[in-house]
């Protein structure tokens, strides 16, 4: 893989420095303060819970790093050899290019035109560029490009302005216009945002594999960003494209995508000038059960890869050829609500097109694609499990498990961005934190957008879309969104408390205990050890928030049984058992092997002679395994029996 671009933006020494001695400092206070319990046997339900998930989705995102290896060290460098070695002959004997630009700075504007001529006249084809435009101050500056260039020969330049409504008809009309010019069967479109520079080389590198691949219909590079904003912003822009080109890399061994970046993307021209092509980028939509039909606002690039998917046509991607974007958040000085809103319209342009992706099965795309996209669905609930599971072993099990909890988050993040900094070529500290957030703020923004997809908004352009005219056609889609994504929450919010242990469903003895005995059956029940062991067990294990449980009036007999039921229960919250209070007792009729475990107020095995009174004053002791439950206001019998 080639170097990064120079002008890549990235944190300052100072920044990475500070970042450093946050993390040593987060990690020493985890370590010293970490309570030695958090590791004991009582806390395997939660690593359970955590780790087994943790395992699943780890386990996933190492094979799509074993895939991205393998595709960047063995597949990709004979595909390289091959485009390489064909030369002059890979050129086509036309180029169009399209270039989208809407309300860019002239500065920006200046940088992409000019590389853009530049590597357009170096590559000494025949080239066509439309400059889809929206200013026509912009025209004054292309043509200032073209002046200092000295007018290339082999360069064309037409230009065609916005109607103000989308990236997406600007595209079709100049697709349109493409096609009426009865291109070359050999053709070949390049795509591109007018925020975006042409790195040198971008074109001789990267167009000759159509000619060494007859069955691939578009292709995309890697991306660096020049962006204009604080050391943060500029690694959170370099952090997601090292994940992408993780992503990217294990697809292309599938020779398949999950996406056509919109930013720089090269066609087939004779796929690009189809009729359904341009249909498709132009009037997009999808037919949904309760929003009806909504026309796609962005997401152009989704759509002309969810064509050529539908159609059969492979897809690749370039590690080693770089374009790179002019990036800035929408407000530089709000980074939260500007990351928001963008990957609020990224997660909404993906799961819009997914579901139909899905939809076609893996036939046309191979398994391992297929279930990407699948996966894609599953994550954005699956990335959720561990902080609520931590959340709620931490409020209602043991408060120390959010240092366990903390070290794990350190330590699984720490691996992923080694990793992601191994193929990317370089490295920063910022990416611990950067990559946790965007996971779980990440996963909490696209289980939002997927019962609300139909909003669509474009920040840079002011225009949204997607939902009905209708006030109260919008209010009743927005309050249905809400109760939908609620139920879902609070299905997984129930089932967590479940495997956690923070909730017990009931089994049928309890059941049974709260329907009460039917007559006739009472007296049964009570002189049965095997029902009143596990009720009691049940009772222990559940307890209550004091660690304190009172018994109802009755007389429960018990045996040995009682401490093997109690051995396999997970936890144990009930501290102190209580008789009935006022003049109603609770009795305890045990047997001898039980009696052994038992101590009175002086501490000594129950002798099996009389009854014992366990007061509150001076209360008598049930040992389990490790730990000792105190047993105030009740009496204790021995049954007669074999000691």
């Amino acid at each position: 893989m080639s170097k990064l671009p120079d002008h890549t933006s990235v944190a300052s020494k100072v920044t990475e420095l500070t970042a450093l001695l946050l993390l040593l400092a987060l990690l020493v206070v985890l370590l010293t303060e970490l309570p030695s319990e958090v590791f004991s046997p009582a806390s395997k339900s939660f690593f359970f819970a955590i780790g087994a998930i943790g395992a699943w989705r780890y386990s996933w995102w190492f094979v799509q790093a074993l895939r991205s290896v393998w595709y960047n060290r063995r597949i990709f460098p004979r595909l390289r050899a091959a485009a390489d070695a064909a030369g002059d002959a890979a050129k086509p004997s036309e180029l169009y290019v399209l270039c989208t630009s809407f309300r860019i700075d002239p500065d920006v504007t200046y940088q992409v035109y000019e590389g853009l001529v530049r590597e357009v006249g170096d590559y000494g084809v025949p080239t066509t560029i439309f400059a889809s435009l929206s200013d026509r101050t912009d025209v004054d500056i292309i043509t200032h490009v073209m002046e200092d260039l000295g007018w290339p020969d082999n360069v064309e330049l037409r230009y065609m302005f916005q109607k103000g409504d989308g990236k997406r008809s600007a595209m079709a009309e100049v697709l349109r216009a493409i096609s009426r010019r009865a291109p070359a069967p050999d053709a070949l479109l390049v795509s591109m945002d007018g925020d975006i520079l042409l790195e040198p080389g971008t074109l001789s590198r990267s167009l000759s594999f159509f000619k060494t691949n007859e069955d691939l219909g578009a292709l995309t590079t890697n991306n660096s960003a020049i962006v204009n904003g604080g050391d943060v912003t500029k690694e959170w822009y370099d952090l997601r494209y090292a994940q992408r080109h993780l992503v990217m890399s294990s697809l292309s061994v599938s020779r398949r995508l999950l996406v056509l970046t919109g930013r720089y993307s090269a066609f087939r021209l004779d796929l690009a000038t189809q009729p359904s092509f341009i249909e498709l980028v132009e009037n997009d939509h999808v037919e949904h059960w309760r929003f009806g039909n909504f026309k796609f606002l962005s997401g152009d690039d989704k759509s002309t890869w969810y064509w050529l998917l539908k159609n059969g046509w492979r897809m690749l991607y370039l590690p080693d050829v770089y374009v790179s974007g002019f990036e800035e958040l929408p407000d530089r000085r709000r980074f939260f609500k500007s990351t928001t809103d963008l990957m609020r319209r990224w997660y909404g342009n993906m799961l819009r097109t997914s579901g139909r992706a899905i939809a076609l099965g893996p036939r046309p795309m191979g398994i391992f694609t297929w279930w990407s996209l699948v996966d894609q669905r599953l994550s954005m609930w699956t990335t959720l499990i561990g902080p609520m599971v931590a959340i709620l072993v931490t409020l209602f099990v043991r408060p120390s498990f959010i240092f366990a909890y903390a070290l794990w988050i350190l330590f699984t993040r720490s691996i992923s961005t080694l990793i992601l900094a191994w193929q990317r070529g370089r490295y920063s500290l910022l990416w611990i934190p950067l990559i946790y957030y965007n996971q779980v703020f990440g996963a909490l923004l696209k289980t939002y957008v997927s019962f609300r997809f139909n909003r669509q908004k474009w920040s840079r352009q002011g225009i949204s879309a997607g939902e009905p005219s209708d006030p109260v056609a919008v209010s009743r889609q927005r309050r249905m969104g809400h109760v939908l994504h609620g139920f879902f929450v609070a299905v997984m919010f129930y089932v967590l408390l479940l495997a956690t242990g923070v909730l017990q469903p009931p089994d049928r003895t309890a059941m049974a205990i709260l329907q009460g005995p039917a007559p006739g059956e009472a007296q049964a029940s009570r002189e049965t050890p095997g029902t009143a062991n596990r009720w009691l067990a049940m009772t222990l294990a559940d307890g209550s928030p004091s660690g304190a449980v009172t018994l109802p009036p009755d007389r429960l007999k018990l045996d040995e049984g009682l401490l093997e039921i109690v051995a396999t229960t997970q936890r144990m919250r009930t501290e102190r058992l209580s008789g009935a209070a006022g003049d109603q007792t609770t009795t305890l009729e045990i047997s001898p092997a039980l009696a052994r475990h038992i101590r009175d107020a002086s501490g000594r095995p129950l002798d099996g002679s009389g009854i014992e009174t366990c007061s509150t004053s001076q209360g008598c002791a049930l040992e389990l395994d490790d730990r000792e439950v105190t047993l105030v206001d009740l009496n204790i019998r021995v049954q007669p029996g074999r000691s």
